[in-house]
């Protein structure tokens, strides 16, 4: 049932779906005695979604989840292992063209593939199913391991994870496939501004990680003033880090992480 909310909340939340839906109700209205009230949510959503694309909001609102983690230090020696997160592997797609096909978050496979080569003692996981509230039988980690083989990597180094839905099941079913051992060091690779719920996901799961951030959308303080010239740069910043802070509050309200925003231990 919370996958199912979950998933509802987040298609029709985030800012751009949800803008365009009142603009439409207000076109709707035109044609009846409520005209009036109509003009008036057409205009407020055209004002939304100008400052949602052109201004800096996006870069604001993903800021202080991208700096919630730190840069990993490698200085602390080799880790056991290599979690990576699902998302970047279009799945439908992929079975459509019998090849993966990267569809967003491609860092994350570079950033694990990288991290791969520079220890070849370290196992890796990817763990990502089908996030669709209706999927088809395709799964990301279906494509994985051709493309870490693609990369360089031997397929007796990955174990693939395809059953989860969301980042929760993606902590506890890897949690299963690997039953860390005390002392093991794990890396975690995802989004930066997905670490903070990511972090707060494995913790609560009992699977302990260190956050290795990647996938970077904001480059600093000075881009908390960056204005848009192309509407759709700002207004899909804007989708992701509304899309993401709505996911923390959920599982938060859920129980599911101890914190609303996970930070360093």
């Amino acid at each position: 049932m919370f996958f199912a909310i979950s998933k509802t909340v987040g298609y029709l939340g985030i800012p751009s779906t949800f803008l365009i839906g009142i603009g439409l109700v207000g076109a709707v209205l035109l044609l009846t005695r409520f005209a009036r009230l109509g003009r008036r949510l057409m205009v407020v959503a055209l004002v939304l979604l100008a400052i949602c694309g052109f201004s800096p909001l996006g870069n604001l609102v993903l800021y202080p989840l991208e700096q919630r983690f730190p840069k990993w230090d490698a200085s602390r020696g080799e880790p056991d292992g290599i979690i990576v997160l699902g998302g970047s592997l279009h799945a439908d797609l992929s079975a459509a063209h019998g090849v993966p096909v990267i569809s967003g978050a491609a860092d994350r496979i570079i950033g694990a593939a990288t991290l791969a080569h520079r220890y070849p003692g370290a196992r890796i996981v990817y763990t990502g199913g089908s996030p669709k509230l209706i999927s088809s039988d395709a799964r990301e980690a279906d494509y994985a391991t051709a493309l870490f083989q693609g990369l360089g990597i031997p397929k007796s180094r990955l174990t693939v994870e395809r059953q989860s839905r969301n980042t929760r099941e993606n902590a506890e079913f890897s949690k299963e496939i690997v039953k860390p051992k005390p002392g093991e060091r794990w890396l975690l690779v995802t989004s930066a501004y997905h670490m903070p719920r990511s972090m707060g996901l494995f913790r609560k799961a009992g699977f302990p990680v260190e956050a290795y951030p990647v996938d970077w959308k904001v480059g600093g303080k000075a881009d908390l003033f960056l204005f848009y010239v192309t509407a759709n740069d700002g207004l899909q910043l804007v989708d992701i880090g509304v899309r993401e802070w709505l996911g923390l509050i959920a599982y938060r309200i859920a129980g599911y992480t101890d914190a609303l925003l996970p930070g360093p231990e």
